[in-house]
């Protein structure tokens, strides 16, 4: 949230905060789910850059295309483990996906 806005909220006498305050996360916990965001909004990048559909990245990682769509959505059923096997299947390099994670 921009700053003008947060000002005016609390302003407001309202409250401004995130995800890790609201949802009372350790800061490891807040660190993972900023990784597997970031993971699951650049898989639908890379996976269009290369052309593929869900379906077509699905039979490359062997799952189906039903999950590759959870892993696109953020689903937090989804390993991570699965998600960087998903972008490597695009064709994405281990320094690059190491640069999503650190983002």
């Amino acid at each position: 949230m921009n700053k003008a806005k947060v000002r005016r909220l609390r302003d407001a006498g309202w409250s401004a905060g995130d995800a890790k305050n609201f949802l009372g996360l350790t800061a490891a916990e807040a660190a993972i789910v900023e990784m597997r965001a970031s993971l699951a909004a650049n898989l639908r990048r890379y996976r269009t850059a290369r052309r593929l559909s869900q379906a077509a990245l699905a039979d490359l990682i062997c799952s189906s295309q039903s999950r590759v769509a959870k892993m696109e959505a953020g689903d937090p059923s989804v390993s991570l483990e699965l998600l960087i096997k998903s972008l490597l299947a695009t064709g994405a390099r281990k320094r690059e996906i190491a640069q999503l994670i650190v983002a």
